[in-house]
């Protein structure tokens, strides 16, 4: 399984490089396999080798990172068509594996020598049709030459319109024959660096075009090391017949072979045999079949491109485990991703759980994108952002005239999905008679428009997330018991962001690609002043409010590099001190410490009456507490 990256932009453009047993290291150094000399690109950037049985990824502590589909990375076992990012450089990560079309072989090669026999040999510039010779002098008669020509042009006329390779040997064959006395035919192919020729489709006159046939190696390597037509009359009857087991076999008295050229390169030939004493080949069959191989050529090899072209599509798809936008390599993640995988295929209701901010509409997306319906629509409804009325409009749509203002018929958001996927948001917040509208639709299938009576059957698979407990919801009387168990057939958590701090770089990176592009903005990393804070700060809005983190900083930074100051204050106030009487930022903190402690001994403990004398909201201040770390010292007042 041979690997190489292909450099699609960059100073490299158009360069490949082989991925072999030796680590390929890329990066600014000269010493590397890859060397980008840019200064954001790190001495030593990242570096692929080959691992078991594929291909790893690993960024080497870069600056600037390094993203494989858009996505930043530490390591990622690479995948064919795989697109890597290296700042203002982009490679395409290629398998050789697998490359070639397979297709059932209809021919079997001899082995044996060229019989001797009359032979003629043709190139293509010499051949009447292709060449230069004046048709007013032409020595072949105008009958024959008229039918000739009018064979080509019908040829010409239908290969062009025929797309699968398959079909258009099987046809090409058919006209072939038509025109030229032959019984058996067979048009082989040979990609760049194959060994064996292979074909796709044959033709017998006697036996259908299922059996294989057999075909003179030695003849058909001639005409692909001499690059021109070859006819052999009567090769049975040379001293070395009883050598060539396919023409024995066949009891060939005349043998035509042409071959399918691309820039003088040999893509092919087209092999046609006859038995018939009456009626063998001659120089006139010599000279059209090399016209047609002429036409049939480009049009064999766009054939033969266009399938790769759909199948390398399709294992693209194959290949791609798990489709998703969810950045992130951490053990938590990685539990998600297994999650996806296994429930993504089925039909069943999913209930993701979660705080506000995890990326609940991530998952929910990779789970339709990785399904059977990922070609059907994807639907979102927040169930928390519309009123009981409007909601169960958008969902189940209403008639002409159902409430003031339905001037015309509307489709619900459920008819609009229809065999994809719904997904509702926040459907704890969703209200109790809806909720036995939503349990109808996943017992029966079937839901009525406001104002209408009339049954609607939809198939459609629900996926519904919360940050509420529905168990203490159920316990509550405000979300339905029944409902609850059709939509936690299967469950996950989104882990919060606190939970996977591993990945807090990565995200980090992530977002700063994405708003320096959005804000066209020049930011490009992060300081390690200001990693550190990321890294300390308790993330209660999760991944959400990084994201607005990043874009405020990459907005109001003054350098193409974020620096601890452009973060908002309240990730600073998680910074441990160091004690220097100089940092304008632990002295502001230290006075915030002390304010805090004063205020909380002035009110006796109580926060709320804190909260009032530093005319702080009590969140707020429960929140500094927090940050700052101040409990424990609080406990001794």
């Amino acid at each position: 399984m041979d690997a190489r990256l292909v450099v699609f932009s960059g100073p490299l453009t158009g360069k490949a490089f082989p991925v072999t047993e030796e680590e390929l290291v890329i990066g600014r150094e000269k010493s590397n396999a890859v060397c980008l000399s840019y200064s954001r690109v790190s001495r030593c950037h990242c570096s692929v080798k080959r691992e078991g049985d594929g291909f790893k990824i690993t960024d080497l502590g870069s600056s600037n990172g390094t993203f494989v589909n858009d996505v930043p990375i530490k390591e990622h076992f690479l995948k064919h068509g795989d697109q890597i990012k290296i700042v203002s450089s982009l490679f395409l990560f290629l398998l050789d594996e697998g490359d070639e079309l397979s297709y059932p072989n209809q021919v079997q090669l001899d082995e044996r020598p060229l019989p001797a026999g009359s032979t003629a040999s043709l190139r293509s510039q010499d051949s009447r049709y292709l060449g230069s010779t004046d048709l007013v002098t032409a020595t072949a008669s105008e009958n024959r030459m008229a039918r000739d020509l009018n064979a080509l042009l019908k040829i010409s006329t239908v290969i062009n319109s025929i797309r699968g390779l398959e079909p258009l040997h099987r046809r090409l064959l058919e006209l072939i024959v038509e025109v030229i006395p032959a019984e058996r035919g067979a048009i082989l192919t040979i990609g760049e660096g194959e060994k064996d020729y292979r074909s796709v489709s044959c033709w017998d006159r006697a036996d259908g075009t299922d059996q294989p046939l057999p075909v003179s190696r030695t003849i058909v390597d001639r005409v692909r090391k001499e690059g021109a037509a070859l006819l052999s009359s009567r090769p049975l009857h040379g001293e070395m017949f009883q050598k060539a087991r396919s023409l024995a076999q066949s009891q060939a008295e005349s043998v035509l072979c042409a071959p399918l050229t691309i820039l003088d390169k040999f893509v092919g030939c087209i092999y046609l045999e006859t038995s018939s004493l009456a009626a063998p080949f001659d120089e006139d069959d010599l000279h059209l079949l090399t016209g047609i191989a002429s036409i049939a050529a480009v049009a064999s090899q766009n054939a033969y491109h266009l399938e790769w072209l759909q199948g390398e599509n399709r294992r693209l798809q194959e290949d791609i485990s798990i489709k998703h936008n969810m950045v992130g390599e951490s053990k938590a993640m990685s539990q998600v991703h297994r999650f996806i995988a296994k429930a993504a295929p089925t039909n069943s209701s999913v209930l993701i759980c979660g705080e506000s901010g995890t990326g609940k509409e991530l998952a929910a997306h990779a789970l339709h994108r990785n399904s059977p319906r990922a070609g059907k629509p994807f639907v979102a409804i927040n169930c928390a952002a519309l009123t009981e009325t409007l909601l169960e409009s958008e969902l189940f749509g209403h008639e002409k005239g159902a409430f003031t203002g339905a001037t015309t018929q509307k489709k619900g958001k459920l008819e609009v999905a229809n065999e994809g996927t719904v997904f509702l948001d926040e459907v704890g917040e969703s209200a109790p008679s809806l909720q036995v509208k939503l349990l109808r639709v996943l017992q029966e299938h079937e839901f009525e428009r406001v104002g209408s009576t009339r049954p609607i059957q939809v198939d459609i698979r629900l996926i519904a997330a919360t940050n509420r407990n529905l168990e203490e919801a159920i316990e509550g009387g405000t979300f339905r018991r029944d409902l609850y168990y059709r939509l936690n057939v299967v469950s996950f958590t989104m882990p919060p962001l606190r939970d996977r701090r591993e990945d807090i770089p990565l995200l980090a990176q992530y977002f700063v690609a994405k708003s320096s592009k959005e804000c066209n903005r020049p930011t490009t990393n992060i300081s390690p002043e200001a990693r550190a804070c990321l890294m300390r700060y308790h993330w209660p809005g999760n991944v959400r409010e990084l994201q607005n983190v990043i874009e405020r900083a990459v907005v109001l930074g003054s350098s193409d590099v974020i620096l601890r100051e452009d973060l908002p204050e309240v990730l600073l106030e998680t910074e441990p001190v160091t004690g220097d009487p100089w940092n304008y930022h632990e002295v502001i903190k230290e006075k915030k410490k002390e304010l805090i402690l004063n205020a909380v001994e002035q009110a006796q403990g109580n926060y709320t009456e804190a909260a009032k004398l530093l005319q702080l909201h009590p969140n707020y201040l429960h929140r500094l507490i927090r940050n700052m770390d101040l409990k424990d010292e609080l406990k001794g007042k």
